[in-house]
């Protein structure tokens, strides 16, 4: 018997131009495989990870916010900062700060550190410090932590989420992180020179913050800080006017500068680190606000707004430095005047000012 041929058919193929690549787009033959435009002719990794990450209605979100908070705004709103910009999405952090560089970063502080404490106790080197540098240290240092710990919980980690574009946002988380590291590294180093000398008072840094006269214009100043609610006021009054009239006066024109004529070379290692960060975060917050006051559309009226943040800061931060100056004469080697300290301090913040494209405020001549 002879069997048919089975036959198979086949279903034909039918394009219907809707299949993945068949449209063109503005973008269709670009090879840059970019929703941005990088600074550079490439994007750098920290382009790629936090550019366009979050989200934005002006920015590929054509249907608006598909999120937002219960009964107000939704996902993250201009309006959370009295500041203006016509392309927020503008800024890039200087410093490049993404997620890997706190990590790596401050790993490498934190080895630091601890490398020197281990060693300064191995050689003894507190040893040879006098009893009025031992009080300094105890008193000063010690309440200085506490601004640092007040700034990292209730400045920097209150705004990390307030900003409009991932960029910004990233940039006060790393700040944060700085800050609460620095306070921590303070924290230790009380605790080693607790252990290693007997008469250095360990818990006297608390009664101090709490009540000595001289601290308490700073921690004022830092209090009423925490209590402002548009994020960039607080950026630009914690790290334009607060760090440049009372933290770098007390960091680097008092503690670095007379640490090694008191037979001090540990304390200038510790706090070099917290000036370190310093630099880093002014110059993520440099940037910001000179592409505000640059703003074609919205400059004038910032500079208007920053001048009112001046006017609003610059005498609560003058009053605390002012109040800081009894402790210029504690030490028993006084290598640095009050004086020359706080001019060095108010000619690097009208350096600053000058960068930003901010006049000096006539508060700082009272």
């Amino acid at each position: 018997m002879t069997s048919s041929a089975k036959t198979r058919s086949f279903p034909k193929v039918e394009f219907t131009d809707s299949e993945a690549g068949a449209l063109e787009f503005p973008s269709s033959k670009s090879r840059s495989y970019n929703y941005f435009k990088p600074a550079k002719l490439r994007a750098t990794v920290y382009e790629d990870v936090t550019v366009d990450v979050q989200p934005d209605p002006e920015r590929h979100l054509s249907q608006g916010w598909i999120y937002g908070f219960g009964g107000g705004p939704g996902g993250y709103p201009q309006e959370w900062t009295a500041a203006k910009s016509s392309n927020w999405h503008a800024f890039l952090d200087p410093n490049e700060e993404w997620e890997q560089t706190i990590y790596r970063n401050n790993s490498a502080v934190v080895r630091q550190v601890s490398l020197c404490l281990e060693n300064a106790k191995r050689a003894g080197a507190y040893g040879n410090w006098n009893t009025a540098w031992q009080k300094f240290i105890a008193r000063n240092l010690g309440a200085w932590m506490h601004a640092e710990n007040g700034m990292a919980l209730h400045v920097f980690t209150s705004i990390q989420r307030s900003g409009p574009t991932n960029m910004i946002n990233t940039a006060v988380a790393v700040n944060a992180a700085h800050k609460m590291r620095f306070a921590q590294d303070l924290a230790l180093f009380n605790l080693d020179l607790s252990e290693s000398l007997d008469t250095f008072d360990g818990s006297v840094h608390k009664e101090v913050w709490a009540s000595a006269e001289e601290w308490q214009p700073t921690r004022k100043a830092v209090e009423e800080l925490t209590a402002v609610g548009d994020w960039a006021e607080l950026l630009f009054g914690a790290n334009v006017v607060f760090e440049q009239l009372v933290g770098q006066l007390f960091r680097s024109e008092l503690v670095m500068q007379i640490s090694a004529t008191n037979g001090d070379y540990i304390t200038p290692t510790i706090v070099g680190t917290g000036e370190h960060d310093y630099n880093r975060d002014l110059g993520y917050t440099r940037a910001l606000f000179r592409m505000l006051t640059r703003d074609e559309q919205h400059g004038e009226s910032n500079k208007e707004l920053f001048g009112q943040w001046l006017a609003k800061w610059v005498p609560p931060c003058l009053d605390a430095a002012y109040a800081l100056q009894p402790i210029w004469s504690q030490p028993a080697e006084k290598a640095r005047t009050f004086a020359d300290s706080l001019g060095a301090t108010k000619e690097k913040f009208t350096q600053l000012l000058e960068e930003i494209g901010l006049d000096t405020p006539k508060e700082l001549d009272k």
